[in-house]
């Protein structure tokens, strides 16, 4: 069991937050709650970014020192929001909000993964009618292996997930959110993952 904090209650927050806690962890979810994300973070060993991407960065810049010495898994993507709400452009070319995060926050060991798909298959990855992806980028290899431990809690076989290396190659997945809005588009609010075929 492990202690978790799950910033952001929305959709995927709080999908994150009922899966993890079935799997035996420990988790709070955390709402606007003034004080509370700070509260949560200092007694979490991770702490999940599910918050809005535009404005992560500042949100847990704010929680320096309570996310001091733990593992950041963060989940979002930094867009602005289309004419129609979906997904627009990336508020970081050329760069991540994974990458921000882990200049903004040096004592703090960021992880980047299940950002590349709608939120159900989050927490339930056999849904699909093909295998997917799940991927890791991030500057410490103990910090990757615990997310990884935890992708099995949430159902991702092991071969379903791939070590992408250092935090700069978040920015390559955090890309992958500009497939989005045509995907739904063209085919609906279904669930779906990039992967890839081997």
């Amino acid at each position: 069991m492990t202690t978790i904090a799950v910033l952001g209650n929305g959709r995927v927050g709080g999908n994150l937050a009922a899966a993890l806690t079935r799997a035996g962890h420990e988790v709070t979810a955390v709402d606007r709650t003034p004080g509370a994300a700070a509260r949560a973070a200092r007694d979490a060993r991770i702490v999940i970014n599910a918050t809005p991407g535009e404005g992560s960065l500042d949100r847990l810049v704010g929680l320096r020192e309570e996310l001091r010495d733990k593992i950041l898994v963060d989940v979002s993507n930094a867009t602005v929001d289309g004419p129609d709400g979906l997904p627009g452009a990336l508020i970081y070319p050329g760069s991540s909000l994974a990458e921000q995060l882990q200049e903004a926050l040096p004592h703090t060991r960021v992880v980047k993964t299940l950002n590349t798909m709608l939120f159900p298959v989050m927490t339930a990855p056999a849904m699909l009618t093909r295998a997917p992806d799940a991927f890791l980028s991030g500057e410490d290899p103990q910090a990757k292996q615990t997310v990884r431990e935890l992708l099995v809690d949430l159902g991702w076989q092991k071969e379903w997930i791939t070590d992408l290396g250092g935090i700069q190659t978040a920015r390559a997945t955090e890309a992958a959110i500009l497939f989005v809005p045509h995907v739904i588009r063209s085919s609906g609010f279904a669930p779906f993952a990039i992967s890839i075929a081997r």
